[in-house]
């Protein structure tokens, strides 16, 4: 009776990946035959990051690799903190500065203050609510909850100022890939199905196309607290994404599994700042070549 309930909740979690990226074709299209491109674009990059790079995750389960979990961690935050820095932060601030409204140049830390918070609560939460239920994945639930927060922060920031190319986006979704590689694995070692990660990979785009086809408008002064918002999300986002080469992490756990444990973390250290310090760069390098 018990093997039949997990087949069937499997069978419905699975289901709603399906349905999830069956709503997703349908919204890129809509979105393409209104000339959304460049949501359509980052949310399409999300989805195929985060589907593709769960294959070899889940195929990696019981076999990780320690140093591709710390790169493949490392360059996404690197990645996300920079692009937040540089697109998201000014913009921010900028407008506050321009927006001679209420709180001023002050709107954009406003935003940015509300994002942390906002991040941490969703965070926090999302995984205590995640274990009210077991036929409702740990993993799946905190990085569906992620998804489309950042699905709905994108498509703000791409209908309150059009002019904001494809890096930042694309910047921001860098995570999806190390995400769905580490998920893919916990699932598969968990006993349960992979395709569950199919909702958090159609999340951004299931969030961030109708908000630009709906194309809200917003004063100078909510454009910088939205911008601040974005950033305070994506900056705890990438917080979470930092590689700690620790006793009782995951980084920690996968370690174990060497003869040699303590000085594989400590070599770990080092490709950990190196791996941060290549995302950083290499979203600079595309910022100044693009």
């Amino acid at each position: 009776m018990t093997g039949d309930t997990g087949r069937t909740q499997a069978g419905g979690r699975s289901l709603v990946g399906v349905g999830a990226t069956v709503l997703l074709v349908v919204l890129l299209a809509v979105g393409y035959s209104v000339g959304e491109r460049k949501v359509l674009v980052v949310s399409a990059v999300a989805f195929l990051a985060m589907a593709c790079f769960a294959v070899p995750g889940a195929r990696a389960a019981g076999k990780q690799n320690a140093r591709r979990l710390v790169w493949g961690y490392g360059l996404a935050a690197g990645a996300m903190v920079t692009s937040a820095s540089l697109f998201l932060l000014p913009q921010a601030f900028a407008l506050g500065q321009q927006s001679g409204g209420v709180l001023g140049a002050k709107a954009g830390g406003v935003g940015v203050a509300l994002g942390l918070l906002a991040a941490y609560g969703g965070h926090t939460i999302g995984h205590r609510l995640s274990h009210l239920n077991s036929a409702f994945d740990s993993t799946a639930a905190q990085i569906t909850a992620h998804a489309l927060s950042a699905g709905l922060v994108i498509g703000t920031i791409y209908a309150a100022l059009p002019t904001v190319g494809y890096l930042l986006g694309l910047s921001i979704v860098s995570h999806k890939g190390p995400a769905g590689y580490a998920a893919a694995r916990r699932l598969r070692m968990a006993g349960k199905p992979v395709s569950v990660l199919l909702l958090p990979a159609a999340g951004v785009g299931l969030t961030a196309i109708p908000v630009a086809l709906l194309n809200p408008t917003f004063s100078m002064e909510m454009k910088a607290v939205l911008f601040g918002f974005g950033a305070g999300v994506f900056l705890h986002v990438a917080m979470d994404f930092l590689p700690e080469c620790e006793t009782g992490t995951e980084v920690g756990e996968v370690a174990q599994l060497s003869e040699n444990a303590h000085a594989l973390l400590d070599k770990l250290r080092v490709h950990a700042v190196g791996s941060t310090a290549t995302g950083a760069l290499a979203v600079v390098a595309a910022w100044l070549l693009i």
